[in-house]
């Protein structure tokens, strides 16, 4: 961005903040941070305090709008373990970049099995958060990658059409998947019913739990950039498993306060299939043959 754009929405978000506080705001600095892969990030230094914020001039219309509404309703929990960022202001893209304001969180000093304990406890505390449904109030965004959340009464339903079934379509589009991994998706989406319990429950879930989407304050574990929505709580651990970042201290306390079923790494490559799919539709690579080789191995 130059440095005639930058002022623009710089000047905006005064503007925007002024009239939404009844008071006069101004930016005193903004410094980029680290973190970001698909947006720009920074710290933003006002005359009524000090905000994280993130900014991007090609991105769909409403990804900033989608991510405020999953902060929002994360922090409908009741959860004395973790920090969900406040969203301050939120805009979407149209003439000038769209942006989203939040609290500023600054990261902790130092690494502590503590922060795992709560990390653990909070997430627990987060998945005991339940809906009549499954899905999500507004379609929203995995990375890049837009996600149908219509709701479903029905689990199996909804992990069919609505995750795999939508990001195999997507993927098809963009990476021509050969026909011989069509055929073992396809076949995979009918055994569907055969391989997940017909019991699950809506859970809230944060939808994109990597590393790089939970921080340690000083205070206690925060969850940042979430994709959420509500689904069968193993549908979190997909992700989750799929890079690593969760010790053992974070399963045993997340265990303490809701544990899993005693089989759930049996499904557990089958809900990280989504994540890996979702990988090969932005990326390519090595990633679709993954995903071919862990659909096979549930439809066999």
């Amino acid at each position: 961005m130059s440095n005639t754009q930058e002022k623009k929405l710089l000047r905006e978000i005064e503007l925007r903040l002024s009239a939404k506080l009844n008071q006069d705001v101004y930016v005193i600095s903004n410094s980029n941070v680290s973190g970001g892969c698909i947006s720009n990030a920074g710290k933003l230094i006002t005359t009524i305090g000090t905000y994280f914020l993130k900014w991007n001039s090609n991105c769909p219309s409403d990804l900033f709008l989608r991510e405020a509404e999953s902060l929002q309703e994360l922090s409908k929990v009741k959860n004395p373990y973790l920090t969900i960022p406040e969203v301050i202001d939120v805009k979407e893209l149209d003439d000038t970049p769209a942006f989203l304001i939040l609290t500023y969180i600054e990261q902790g000093d130092s690494y502590s099995n503590c922060s795992d304990e709560e990390l653990g406890k909070g997430l627990a505390l987060v998945h005991k958060h339940s809906n009549d449904k499954f899905g999500f109030y507004a379609h929203n965004y995995c990375g890049a990658s837009k996600q149908n959340n219509t709701w479903s009464d029905n689990w199996v339903d909804f992990f069919g059409n609505n995750r795999l079934n939508h990001i195999i379509k997507l993927s098809n589009q963009v990476r021509s998947i050969p026909t011989e991994h069509m055929k073992i998706y396809e076949r995979l989406l009918m055994k569907l019913p055969d391989l997940i319990p017909n019991n699950s429950s809506p859970s809230l879930i944060h939808g994109d739990l990597w590393s790089g989407n939970y921080m340690y304050t000083n205070n206690k574990p925060a969850l940042i950039d979430p994709a959420t929505y509500y689904a069968d709580r193993e549908m979190e651990m997909g992700i989750m498993t799929m890079f690593g970042g969760f010790s053992n201290r974070f399963w045993d306390s997340y265990h303490e306060v809701y544990p899993l079923p005693h089989d759930w790494k049996e499904r557990n490559l089958l809900y990280q299939l989504y994540h890996v799919l979702n990988h090969y539709y932005l990326f390519g690579g090595a990633y679709g043959q993954q995903a071919f080789q862990i659909a096979k191995y549930y439809a066999a």
